[in-house]
């Protein structure tokens, strides 16, 4: 599998498998074929794994990623995972992270984590639309980030990052200022299709490929997530969502993208991966797989190689 650059922490395969399929999230699996799963993901060369706590019931992904590292020790793989913190819950925030960081920890029984991501989406001082599970700027500003750097300083993470699809605005200076984050995750997919991500109605617009470039352009390594949007990039959604769900509404837009697919001779996930992996400035995408029949699609979709211009201006074509 390729290797890109991954700023502080070297370099990362292009693919990273997500703790969402693992966990439950994306349709049913169980323990063992999840386990399965993550050990299968390494032997195919993916060297991340990007968890968090709240991936599944019980830590559900977390758990299984440490079974599967204590059953396979893999010192070489990256392990990521997250804090949520909205701004609403209150609290002491830096107490929240410690605590979460060494919970995580004891589960996939490492000494310290390659990646901590702030989960909540941020949103800009004095905000006024709606806030639920988004954090604000004087928050992050204050608390969040001289917490992470502590953090890293003491040896327990390597890195720290943000989910960015909050406020663009506020996403995109969180990049600007020092300390920046180290990586963040962006929506990147074929239709721009953020789907239950964004929370922020109609006062703001996404603007996830602005967010990507500036990333690239300070430095911040680009995890690309929603490949497949949730599923409405599939051929069929595999979990029981109602008629009027997000998801359900992207998985009828996106009608022209599948066809598309069958032209070009692919399933619709599979061309979804390899959309991502051709965008510029993507360090690796995240996969949302929970067996092993799912993660070989993925990564045959990665051995394919990149798509061609033309293939790309087809998919382009489609958000018109």
């Amino acid at each position: 599998m390729q290797s890109r650059d991954f700023g502080r922490l070297g370099s990362v395969s292009a693919l990273t498998l997500g703790g969402g399929g693992i966990g439950n999230v994306w349709g049913a699996t169980d323990h063992a074929e999840a386990v399965a799963t993550v050990q299968a993901a390494i032997d195919g060369g993916v060297t991340m794994l990007d968890l968090a706590p709240t991936y599944g019931d019980g830590y559900a992904a977390e758990n299984v990623a440490g079974a599967a590292l204590r059953a396979m020790p893999a010192a070489d793989v990256l392990v990521t995972s997250k804090i949520e913190l909205p701004e609403q819950d209150g609290g002491d925030l830096p107490e929240k992270m410690i605590r979460s960081l060494h919970a995580t920890l004891d589960r996939i029984g490492r000494e310290h984590l390659d990646l901590f991501l702030l989960h909540s989406q941020l949103h800009p001082h004095g905000w006024t639309g709606p806030t639920p599970r988004t954090l604000g700027w004087d928050l992050y500003l204050d608390q969040v980030v001289p917490t992470f750097e502590r953090l890293r300083a003491e040896g327990k993470i390597r890195a720290w990052g943000l989910t960015g699809v909050g406020h663009p605005q506020t996403v995109i200076e969180a990049m600007h200022r020092q300390p920046r984050p180290d990586a963040v995750q962006a929506v990147v997919n074929a239709l721009d299709l953020s789907g239950d991500m964004w929370l922020l109605g109609s006062s703001a617009e996404p603007r996830n490929d602005e967010i990507r470039q500036a990333a690239v352009d300070d430095g911040v390594s680009v995890i690309a997530i929603r490949a497949v949007a949730a599923g409405a990039l599939t051929e069929g959604i595999d979990r029981a969502v109602d008629d009027d769900s997000p998801v359900a509404v992207d998985f009828a837009r996106a009608e022209p993208f599948r066809a598309l697919a069958a032209e070009f001779g692919e399933s619709p996930a599979s061309l979804a991966h390899r959309y991502a992996l051709s965008v510029p400035g993507v360090a690796t995408v995240v996969l949302g797989v929970k067996n092993r029949a799912e993660l070989a699609e993925c990564l045959a979709a990665e051995a394919r190689g990149p798509l061609t211009e033309a293939e790309l201006k087809a998919l382009r074509d489609l958000r018109a």
